[in-house]
């Protein structure tokens, strides 16, 4: 949902994000005479793979499948969540007794933003400390998401959001922000959330959403990476949501809406917005516990 500090003060970056119920990663990790990974994986599985080999120094004699994964470069986590799946797995199997952390740093992840390794172990909205030199990204806050407030996420199939090398030279090119919104996130945007207030809360996302959207603007092409989710976000809110976002680089919208508001607004903008094939709509849950592990 954004990061609180581009100043490059103490504790860089610094984020705020949601774990989701759906979309979903799966991963099935079996013993296996040779190391096989299933046709429909992508080859961001295998150098995933290659590196918690090489990293834990393990022998091939595993296979990996993708039962279902994260749409990737959409600003949902998809990496990370995919790195961590196949790592737990793998330590699972060969009883490597692994922290998440250990994981994450063997399958580099978490370089900036510990939100996606927060949202595998513990689920909920969570806020990182940020990034400070070389020291991994920890979890300053986790908070259970409202049962009521659903997650209206808007997709664009026709754009895809930075990510890989274009990703590490952006953060290169792009000067620190002037100040930071930390005291936004802590002082007022989680008590809202304690307290139920999703106007305060929408309030306040929109303004960590403007701080984030003006500094990436240069790389992104504007507030938003996708101009035709700037279109729905700007129609969402003309309708009724009080808060509403891009998703990490994007091109993911998201709107935080009351149960039945969500169903309501997603029948109408599915409407409205029937000549755009590229757009689509879903409405998920926020998911409040981490990852599961079940032994076969």
């Amino acid at each position: 949902m954004g990061f609180y500090d581009l100043s490059h003060g103490a504790h860089q970056f610094g984020g705020l994000g949601l774990a989701l119920d759906a979309p979903n990663t799966q991963v099935k990790v079996s013993k296996s005479e040779n190391l096989l990974i299933d046709a429909k994986s992508s080859e961001n599985t295998a150098k995933i793979i290659d590196k918690l080999v090489k990293s834990f120094n393990l022998p091939k004699n595993f296979s990996v499948s993708v039962l279902q994964n994260i749409p990737q470069h959409a600003g949902l986590g998809s990496g990370t969540q995919m790195a961590l799946a196949i790592g737990a797995g793998l330590n699972q199997l060969f009883n490597l007794k692994l922290s998440i952390a250990q994981i994450a740093v063997a399958a580099g992840r978490g370089r900036r933003s510990g939100i996606g390794i927060g949202a595998f172990e513990l689920g909920g909205l969570l806020v990182d400390n940020g990034k400070q030199s070389n020291a991994q990204t920890s979890i300053a806050s986790r908070m259970s998401f409202p049962s009521d407030w659903r997650v209206l996420l808007i997709s664009d199939s026709a754009h895809v959001g930075v990510h890989g090398a274009l990703e590490s030279s952006a953060f290169g090119q792009l000067n620190p922000a002037q100040d930071n919104v930390k005291n936004l996130v802590f002082k007022y945007m989680l008590p809202a959330l304690q307290r139920d207030d999703l106007l305060a809360f929408g309030a306040y996302m929109i303004d960590l959403q403007a701080y984030n959207g003006e500094y990436f603007a240069p790389i992104q092409g504007g507030v938003y990476a996708s101009q035709d989710v700037a279109k729905v976000l700007t129609w969402l809110q003309e309708n009724g949501a009080a808060c509403v976002g891009q998703s990490s680089w994007g091109p993911t919208g998201f709107a935080i809406l009351r149960n039945q508001l969500a169903s309501d607004l997603k029948n109408q903008a599915q409407l409205a917005f029937a000549a755009k094939p590229n757009i689509s709509f879903s409405i998920v849950r926020g998911k409040n516990s981490g990852a599961e592990i079940i032994l076969a």
